[in-house]
């Protein structure tokens, strides 16, 4: 379909698309099997200018927003939903800094970020509070010209890896959720480390570490918005950044489906290729259409967003939702479509359909994308 895209969206896609197909796909399996962090690919993304193209360009981007983002996350996850992280994850730490920094810490942090010499992340789940993100222990309490952060984050995106990370902790203890605030924590801090390095089923590429807290002196400057915001940060943050999760589910499936219709071409069966057949032509059908009408939610809901619209909360979840779906059923039946070959590691396949999982449970798992919509319906209801 024809997305009416301008031409600077074309050309991100295009070059995006161009280092997804040379630089990465020859080397996805080598990187998931060695689970290695993939430092010389970003360096070639830090060179191509992508990691700034959601950034404006007095803070070293290209001016591009939400879209450019999505398009250049789903070509990048075509080839390997894993090391598209490097890129996404910095995305995911940095938008708190866009959204809610002030001028002076958006002049001293976002460049570096912009142009890939440094990588950010996101820490907000903690081993108590995942899906009940007003769970969180880690505290900052004020100390003079600083904030003293004690506590454990869990399974964060670039963990160890990132030299920037927005980090939520409780501020307030007697406020709930109300007392939550956002901090810029570099990497290199004082008390501040990293735990062990998870073995994951999938995105094995990216780097997901504990980030750990003890009597880390952050100065007061590095404070996001205001006290009490933590919570009002991390929900806008999402807000922007679950298109950007949508984008790694859809490249992925885009990669599984070009990875079947060829196998289908090829597999013969019975005398004849297996793509000849009517039950497998049906499944093919069945996935580009869902893959499509992903596309078209998620672009809309990027230019919905881009646009300045209020209430994005329910867009943007759809997309995340609807789209980790599509990608964990098309990858699962293109493992199918692949039989036996597609249950075997010597096959790229079945790599697809690990990565897809992860889609339905980061950023907020798809049950709770299910009552940020429902809510958001209920809501609209009543105020009619």
């Amino acid at each position: 379909m024809d997305y009416l895209l301008n031409e600077q969206q074309v050309m991100i896609r295009d070059l995006a698309r161009q280092i997804a197909r040379e630089k990465i796909k020859p080397v996805a399996a080598e990187y998931d099997e060695k689970e290695e962090f993939p430092w010389p690919i970003v360096k070639i993304l830090s060179d191509a200018d992508l990691f700034g193209v959601y950034i404006e360009e007095k803070y070293g981007g290209t001016g591009g927003q939400g879209l450019e983002l999505a398009l250049c996350v789903e070509e990048l996850s075509r080839a390997c939903g894993g090391i598209s992280l490097c890129l996404a994850a910095t995305a995911l730490g940095t938008y708190p800094i866009i959204l809610f920094g002030s001028e002076g810490q958006k002049q001293k942090y976002l460049p570096d970020l912009a142009k890939g010499k440094k990588l950010g992340a996101f820490a907000i789940t903690e081993p108590e509070a995942g899906s009940d993100a007003g769970s969180i222990k880690t505290t900052a309490r004020k100390d003079g010209d600083y904030y003293i952060l004690n506590g454990t984050k869990q399974w964060i995106t670039n963990g160890g890896e990132a030299e920037t990370y927005s980090v939520i902790a409780i501020t307030d203890k007697a406020k709930g959720a109300r007392g939550a605030s956002a901090f810029i924590v570099e990497k290199g801090t004082k008390g501040f480390n990293f735990g062990k390095k998870e073995k994951k089923l999938g995105i094995r590429a990216s780097a997901t570490r504990e980030l750990v807290f003890e009597d880390c002196r952050v100065p007061k400057e590095n404070l996001l918005g205001k006290e009490g915001m933590g919570f009002i940060v991390a929900m806008k943050t999402f807000d922007k950044s679950r298109p950007g999760v949508a984008a790694q589910a859809l490249g992925i499936a885009q990669g599984a489906l070009d990875l079947a219709v060829n196998y289908a071409r090829s597999r013969r069966q019975f005398g004849q290729p297996i793509s000849s057949f009517q039950g497998i032509q049906f499944m093919l059908a069945d996935m580009a259409t869902e893959i499509e009408a992903a596309r078209a939610l998620i672009y809309a809901a990027c230019r919905a967003i881009d646009a300045g619209s209020k209430d994005i909360a329910r867009i943007s979840a759809m997309s995340k939702l609807f789209a980790s779906d599509v990608a964990m059923k098309v990858t699962t039946n293109a493992v199918q479509i692949f039989g036996g070959y597609g249950y075997m590691r010597d096959y790229p396949i079945e790599k697809f359909m690990r990565d897809a999982k992860i889609t339905q449970i980061y950023e907020g798992t798809n049950q709770i994308q299910r009552d940020v919509i429902a809510r958001t319906l209920i809501k609209e209801a009543a105020s009619k």
